[in-house]
């Protein structure tokens, strides 16, 4: 047998054993076999480079290279699902469906709470992995992917079309999420709030070693591409399981609305038994011929609809209240409880995010409590069950002074919250402020993370932000977990932020109040660092958005000769500290203001922004009684919409916005990254887990994308979520 024989041989038994494991639960050798096997295939690959191939079962293992994720068109959309969340809105859907196409079949499965993907195959090979992004493009994570053990490489059997999509959802199961948050408490690291985020998280990892060590896993529902062979959605899942794909046998067909809801009354029980997080069911037509007559809106196939679960509840006993300070001093208590399982996950902390949310609920250490993990990402304390609570118990005391520094508390007229105003003194500031300024959205120092922030700082090398710039790579690479090669990167990261614009240089200084949203108002303002540091408090209020609050914030900051130094380090550095010249399109929409919600088909959220600036519109974070349209995409915020109804203010959709602006669909700006979403800079700094991306463009992907998209019109098995 020659060697390349031999290496094709390995592969496809690694490959067989890896199905019988991860897809079928029905391992036929030992671990010990597998390695022996995987080690020699390793040094045959290693001895003989020019049978290298990307889908060996060797690059399981990840790779400790940086990626970096460029942006990939989907051949087929992703489209998003319908909500609903009772079974009378659910009925109401069923019955305008079979209105429509008479008599139909559906195929109900669990909704699995992880990430969406669509993986590409071609001629039978994983070729591709992209993430849903906003639809029609998204970041290419295929390093990552073939980390995924229940992930086929190469498809068995036969049959399968040479070109074509399959979606999916990767999840982080409930066993793999304990085990590396336990992993993370025993280093002191942050840990992450739910399965759901850990996978996002980790799929969008720079090192797919890292990838390979957390045990995500992926579940297959829904097949795309040009002229499947197929009559309806169960015989496709059929024939993607003997193609060597994991597809969930929880699925069921159902003809009646009294089978649909036998389902999902039983699902709503079951699924506490997974060891998986789902968060509802999804209801599909299952016939082609049926969806064909459906169609699909710009948002969302007509053919489908998500069941969501209620938010789940749970009663236990608050142990102890302690206390985070944040990087703007911001004291947030946290109640560490008796660990209870909820929504599959173990809960041990629930935020209580002030003072006055512990005297309205009346806490008492001891308490039983219920606490709830609806789609909130940190569970929360929603009562007291009084019937448990001890004669003896005593009503909470809130502290006076900082638990880091021991500072005395103060509490700002109109604030929620209590604060440590120690702010060069007390550590969790110093290093919350650092980590704020690297940020993606701030000066995306992408290669520095909060773990080598931390490193960096216990050992003497940065104390403030200007720090940074001061590093030189033979400091770096003899810490623990760096190197040559991560020094290196950090050090191209930091002369690349060089080049941030102004708004967002202003965003990272982390002057209190002052958001993203803010930021730019005053770099559109004042044009300058300069003016911002030598305006009077009259003269900032004249600015956009910006109260006296603001203004008193600003001066405070820039009255600080500490900080006074710190900029001008900056400055020295390189760093932006004057705006680009602004691109006005016309002033079709002067005088108007927009707040936006939802995702949506043709743009980004960030597109529609530079749009209404462009036309000399004003981009709100919040919906007020100065808001003239809410601009509302899929998935729209449920408060924001309660609130435009209340306070009248138009919902308009983006086409019709689209149309406001005489059908300009090109975002003007002097700078691809000019706008950002807004973000509260009042929201709790706890539970937080931030991931870097770098997206990249690449122009022969690109257009091969473009090429697969065009050559042939789009059934609707290819309109898909």
């Amino acid at each position: 047998m020659s060697v390349e024989q031999q290496i094709n041989e390995l592969r496809r038994l690694l490959n067989e054993y890896n199905h019988k494991y991860y897809v079928e639960n029905n391992p036929v050798v030992s671990d010990y076999e597998f390695d022996t096997l995987l080690r020699q295939l390793q040094d045959l690959e290693r001895d003989n480079p020019q049978f290298d191939d990307p889908n060996s079962p060797t690059k399981r293992v990840g790779s400790d290279l940086s990626n970096s994720f460029r942006s990939v068109e989907h051949s087929f959309a992703m489209l998003s699902l319908s909500n609903t969340y009772s079974l009378e809105e659910l009925h109401e859907w069923i019955e305008r469906t079979e209105k429509e196409v008479g008599e139909v079949e559906y195929m109900c499965e669990l909704k699995f709470d992880g990430t969406a993907i669509s993986l590409t195959y071609e001629n039978g090979r994983l070729l591709r992995a992209v993430t849903r992004g906003d639809g029609t493009r998204g970041d290419d994570v295929t390093e990552n992917v073939r980390t995924i053990r229940s992930i086929p490489l190469v498809l068995t059997g036969e049959g399968y079309p040479d070109f074509f999509e399959i979606r999916g959802e990767i999840f982080m199961p409930y066993s793999s999420f304990d085990r590396l948050n336990a992993e993370r408490e025993a280093t002191g690291e942050q840990l992450f709030a739910n399965p759901r985020n850990a996978a996002a998280g980790t799929l969008k990892q720079q090192q797919s070693q890292v990838v390979a060590k957390r045990g995500l896993d992926c579940t297959l529902y829904q097949l795309a591409g040009n002229h499947l062979p197929f009559e309806s959605h169960a015989e496709s899942l059929d024939a993607a399981r003997r193609w060597g794909f994991k597809v969930s046998d929880c699925s069921r067909l159902c003809r009646t609305t009294s089978e649909i809801d036998e389902y999902i009354s039983h699902w709503d029980s079951a699924r506490k038994e997974m060891p998986f997080a789902t968060d509802g069911i999804v209801i599909k037509v299952n016939r082609y011929s049926d969806r064909r007559k459906l169609g699909t809106t710009s948002k969302a196939p007509k053919w489908a609809v998500a069941y969501k679960f209620k938010a789940e509840q749970a009663l236990t006993r608050l142990v102890k209240v302690t206390y985070q300070v944040g990087r703007t001093g911001a004291i947030t208590p946290v109640a560490n409880l008796e660990p209870v399982l909820l929504a599959g996950t173990t809960v041990k902390r629930a935020t209580l995010h002030n003072a006055d949310q512990i005297a309205a609920l009346d806490l008492r250490e001891g308490d039983m409590v219920y606490v709830e993990k609806g789609g909130e990402i940190i569970p929360k304390i929603t009562g007291v069950e009084l019937s448990e609570r001890k004669a003896e118990s005593e009503p909470l005391k809130y502290i006076d002074t900082c638990p880091e520094c021991g500072s005395e508390l103060v509490r700002y007229e109109g604030e929620a919250k209590h604060y440590c105003p120690n702010q060069s003194g007390c550590r969790p500031q110093i290093l919350g402020r650092i980590i704020h300024f690297i940020r993606r959205k701030a000066m995306n120092i992408e290669s520095l993370g909060e773990e080598t922030i931390e490193l960096l700082f216990e050992n003497n090398l940065i104390s403030n932000i200007a720090d940074i710039y001061n590093l030189k790579a033979s400091q770096l690479s003899v810490l623990p977990r760096l190197g040559e090669k991560s020094a290196d990167n950090i050090m191209q990261s930091i002369e690349n932020s060089k080049q941030v614009p102004f708004y967002r240089v202003l965003f990272a200084l982390g002057i209190r109040f002052v958001g993203e949203t803010t930021a730019k108002y005053l770099a559109a303002h004042f044009r300058s660092l300069d003016a911002v540091m030598t305006a009077s408090r009259e003269e900032l209020v004249e600015a956009e958005e910006i109260g006296d609050k603001i203004a008193d914030s600003i001066l405070d900051y820039f009255a600080d000769e500490k900080n006074r130094s710190i900029i001008e380090r900056l400055r020295a550095a390189g760093l932006q500290f004057e705006a680009e010249e602004r691109v006005v399109a016309s002033e079709q929409l002067s005088g108007l203001a927009f707040v936006i919600s939802g995702s949506f088909t043709d743009h980004s959220r960030d597109e529609l922004k530079a749009l209404i600036e462009a036309h000399g519109g004003k981009n709100l974070a919040a919906v007020s009684a100065n808001t003239s349209y809410l601009l509302a995409g899929d998935k729209i915020g449920p408060a924001k919409l309660q609130k435009a109804n209340k306070l009248g203010v138009k919902i308009i959709s983006e086409q019709e916005f689209i149309e406001m602006i005489g059908g300009d669909t090109m975002p003007i700006t002097s700078s691809p990254e000019q706008t950002l979403q807004p973000e509260s800079t009042m929201q709790p700094e706890v539970g937080v887990q931030a991931e870097i991306t770098l997206q990249t463009a690449d122009s022969k992907s690109e257009s091969k994308s473009k090429k697969d998209a065009s050559d042939a019109p789009t059934p609707i098995q290819g309109s898909l979520f």
